[in-house]
């Protein structure tokens, strides 16, 4: 691996910005991307736009390891002004290095330093920050033909790789009353303001009702962006919040959406109106554990020295194809930190080390599942 190729690709990717909501961006940034596969893997991807987002994938013969990442970042066009790229002391900063342009660029080195291809499926998305509404569908149809999957997320703490993800379910709740004047006649109102915040509080309890034994962690169950009201002297007719669910096993991710869907009004004259439901499945840790052993035996060979794996609250994409029964093993991208963050940042000394780890995983897995 040269890692000075590696940090010039990094730089490449970072100073092309890919939030998500910009498709136009999005399509930009799919274009840098593919053009640097293509250098270090010798093919063009296919490009796949569903619904304005532009997506990439390559194949090589029939896919028995899939390596997994997207392109999006959550940084607004023009946070490079704020952000910009900069490497000082060994550490890499801008918007999206660590989460996960890092990854990609590691994902790229890692393959082109293998004899053979033959095998792999790289799909790289334009949506994931977005919960990947147009490429679940793909990456669900990829995953569920393969023997591995293998998450090029930037790691946890420490380099530590992510062993088991919480499964995430996003919802509205809507709740409906009647406009008054606030001084006049507000008893002929029906306060949808104070109708949600007794919703507020059920929903808050709701986490305490659901119990799990995963080593994933507890339940949570958060509202968070909230609004009521029109005017400061109409008792407000409407009122909405949304609410992010965190769950560790399936168990709970269904025992949560019972309990919101059997949330009922507090108030006469108010109704309700939910919308929203399961996102994205839990990671278990049973989908992961071979594939962790797998790098920890590889990890070792190479000199690496002990690999740790964590249990994290933070979906990805990686819930999808353990969802499908496609054993998964996730953070395999940038060590640094400050996803989503004005420090976010890259060890750029460890990206050819990871990429060495992520070139033996794909080898090992694919002597292993050949014909």
């Amino acid at each position: 691996m040269n890692p000075e190729a590696m940090l010039a690709d990094l730089e490449e990717l970072v100073l092309c910005e890919s939030y998500s909501s910009d498709h136009a961006a999005v399509e930009h940034s799919a274009k840098a991307v593919a053009a640097q596969g293509t250098r270090l893997l010798g093919a063009e991807p296919e490009t796949i736009v569903i619904d304005g987002v532009t997506h990439l994938k390559w194949t090589f013969g029939t896919p028995r390891v899939l390596l997994l990442g997207h392109h999006d970042t959550v940084w607004p066009i023009g946070s490079l002004r704020a952000h910009p790229w900069s490497v000082v002391d060994g550490v890499a900063r801008g918007p999206g290095v660590f989460d996960m342009k890092a990854g990609l660029v590691q994902l790229f080195h890692a393959l082109a330093s293998l004899p053979s291809l033959d095998g792999v499926c790289v799909l790289v998305v334009g949506d994931e920050e977005l919960g990947s509404p147009t490429s679940r569908p793909l990456i669900e149809s990829v995953a569920a033909g393969c023997a591995a999957a293998f998450v090029l997320e930037a790691s946890a703490g420490g380099g530590a790789l992510k062993t088991a993800r919480k499964g995430v379910s996003r919802y509205e709740l809507l709740v409906y009353g009647r406009a008054a004047h606030a001084g006049l006649e507000p008893e002929r109102g029906a306060n949808a303001g104070v109708e949600l915040a007794h919703q507020i509080l059920a929903i808050t309890e709701i986490a305490h009702r659901v119990e799990s034994s995963s080593e994933a962690g507890m339940v949570s169950v958060t509202p968070t962006l909230l609004s009521s009201g029109t005017s400061t002297n109409t008792v407000p007719a409407t009122g909405r919040v949304a609410i992010d669910v965190r769950v560790p096993d399936l168990a709970a991710q269904r025992r949560v959406d019972e309990l919101m869907r059997a949330l009922t009004p507090r108030l006469p004259d108010t109704r309700l109106e939910l919308h929203g439901g399961p996102n994205r499945p839990p990671l278990d840790p049973a989908s992961s554990a071979a594939l962790f052993a797998r790098a920890v035996r590889l990890a070792d060979d190479l000199g690496m020295g002990p690999l740790r794996g964590a249990a994290v609250g933070g979906a990805s994409d990686g819930n999808f194809t353990a969802g499908v029964g496609c054993p998964t093993l996730d953070g395999l991208g940038a060590v640094g930190g400050g996803a989503h963050a004005a420090d976010e940042h890259v060890i750029v000394a460890e990206m050819p080390v990871r990429a060495r780890l992520v070139a033996a995983l794909v080898g090992s897995m694919l002597a292993e599942t050949a014909a």
